[in-house]
């Protein structure tokens, strides 16, 4: 039996900042962004000016005005899964901090990484056409899906294959959070497991065998004891870093283990190849068996391009370069210009206490908007 949803219908000329708590509301962790999906595509078509395709999750929304300069918009549906910690800020629905909605701070799942970022393209997307007004530059809006999450996931991935031509254009800004300053490129990021073997015994007579988790603790002292590098790529600083992020060993509490596997992620600078990447990984942990399961390339900072320095001048305030990887490293291998530039802290990201001032996502919206009508 087929059970019928009432779809989320979505308000997107109402005040950005609420409409960041109506998006954050609905619950789209990686893999479940179908019903936010379904109300930002129903929310799209109610604007005329707008030429929509839907991909699976994923939603490209263009206009058609003959402009010598098209402008891409993009920002991902999903987050990262909800806190765990009784009492934590950063779930499902959200909350304002000061308990009057759309004033001051709001807490909640996505509220940074990007519900704020995605209100704003929704915002732009309502009212470029108002009162007769066109904007001054061709506009692409992209959302998409399964970004939180592997690679081979990518809802934007996904598009490239699929609607390569739509994604075309001279400039792209991804709506990341970057506290309301451009962000150049980004770093690359590559996930490794360096596997130990040992022999299984009883562990009361563990000399019988050999201790697979104890055989890793040479990869753990070389990881603790690496010193990330920061490299200048075109004017910006990338910090690098190299870690452990888990480990997996053993069978039973009476049993030796026989395997150990940790995992590591290296997020390198845009100067290097995912393949150099892997060649300063092995380098460091040379002697032991390392297998990478997943890349992918960073993108250089790209900020000398016209459309990006046109940008750049109009936001005021200095760049930084950003140091995890964004989606910018996709447009840049289709030849596409990108920054990053949203509202909220990125340091925020994730995070059980994940927040946004609702005057950062009003001001990002006012500085695209002034810059979309030149």
């Amino acid at each position: 039996m087929t059970v019928e949803t009432t779809p989320i219908l979505l308000d997107i000329r109402q005040d950005v900042a609420l409409l960041t708590a109506a998006l954050m509301d609905i619950n789209s962790v990686s893999g479940n962004e179908a019903a936010l999906a379904d109300a930002v595509e129903s929310a799209l078509r109610t604007i005329a000016g707008l030429q929509l395709v839907r991909d699976g999750d994923a939603i490209i929304a263009r206009t058609e005005l003959g402009r010598p300069e098209r402008v891409i918009l993009a920002g991902h549906l999903d987050t990262v899964p909800l806190p765990t910690v009784k009492g934590s800020l950063g779930t499902v629905p959200s909350t304002w901090e000061s308990g009057v909605p759309g004033s001051g701070i709001l807490f909640g799942r996505g509220a940074t990484d990007m519900k704020g970022g995605v209100a704003v393209q929704l915002a732009l997307a309502a009212t470029m056409f108002d009162g007769g007004a066109e904007p001054g530059k061709d506009v692409t809006f992209v959302f998409y899906d399964h970004e939180e999450v592997e690679a081979v996931k990518s809802g934007l991935g996904r598009l490239v294959r699929n609607h390569g031509h739509l994604l075309e254009g001279d400039f792209a800004i991804l709506l990341e959070p970057t506290d309301g300053t451009v962000e150049g490129g980004c770093n690359g990021t590559s996930r490794f497991e360096a596997t130990t073997v040992g022999e299984a015994a009883h562990s009361a007579r563990a000399w019988m065998g050999s201790n697979a988790i104890h055989a890793a603790a040479p990869i753990l002292s070389r990881l603790a004891d690496y010193e990330p590098r920061t490299v200048n790529v075109d004017g910006l600083d990338y910090r690098e870093s190299l870690n452990a992020v888990k480990i997996n060993g053993g069978t039973a509490g009476n049993v030796i283990p026989d395997r150990c596997v940790v995992e590591i992620n290296y997020r390198f600078a845009p100067d290097k190849t995912p393949d150099q990447a892997e060649a300063h990984v092995r380098e460091l942990l040379e002697g032991f068996d390392v297998v990478r399961t997943d890349a992918a390339a960073g993108a250089r900072p790209g900020l000398n391009h016209p459309a990006a320095a046109s940008f750049v001048a109009a936001v005021g305030a200095e760049p930084k370069p950003k140091y995890g990887w964004t989606d910018v490293a996709r447009f840049s291998e289709l030849g596409v210009p990108a920054v990053n530039f949203g509202p909220g802290d990125p340091l925020l990201a994730h995070k059980d206490n994940e927040h946004v001032d609702a005057d950062a996502i009003r001001e990002c919206l006012r500085a695209l908007r002034s810059w979309l009508a030149d």
